[in-house]
């Protein structure tokens, strides 16, 4: 066994740290300096609160993430809106398929005719969405500079 700082060095567990943090401060908050500082201290991200001091200390750029539960809320709605809209382009050129191989010309035309009504009622809808998905990113998403 070797010896480091006078203490024999074992050879299981952690490995010492080259530079190992030793030097302690402690710092006292009134209620609103606490709340404020965890305010930020969630802002920022960080997990760990030694690192935000210490970043805000050595003036690090420190990142701070903002979320919004409602725009949260529609983002997630429209991605779901969105895989919709796709599984309804996959069965309707499965459906496409179907008809031409199982019904003659003529009924297969007729019934398309329909599913093509549908189709066109369905991009309206998804031109208001996109229309109103644009209004949203405008007012609520866009940082006016």
């Amino acid at each position: 066994m070797s010896e480091h700082n006078g203490k024999p060095q074992k050879k299981t567990g952690r490995r010492p740290k080259a530079d190992p943090a030793k030097i302690r401060y402690t710092i006292s908050f009134n209620e609103h300096e606490h709340s404020r500082f965890l305010e930020l201290f969630d802002q920022s991200g960080m997990n760990v609160k030694a690192h935000f001091i210490t970043a805000c200390i050595f003036e690090k750029t420190i990142k701070t993430v903002k979320v919004d539960k409602g725009t949260m809320d529609f983002y997630m709605r429209l991605t779901s809106f969105h895989s919709q809209f796709r599984a309804v382009g996959v069965n309707y050129n499965q459906m496409v398929k179907l008809l031409y191989t199982n019904f003659s010309e003529k009924k297969a035309a007729a019934i398309l005719y329909k599913l093509e009504r549908q189709t066109l009622e369905m991009v309206d809808i998804f031109k208001k969405v996109m229309q109103l998905t644009e209004e949203f990113d405008h007012k609520h998403l866009k940082n006016p500079e």
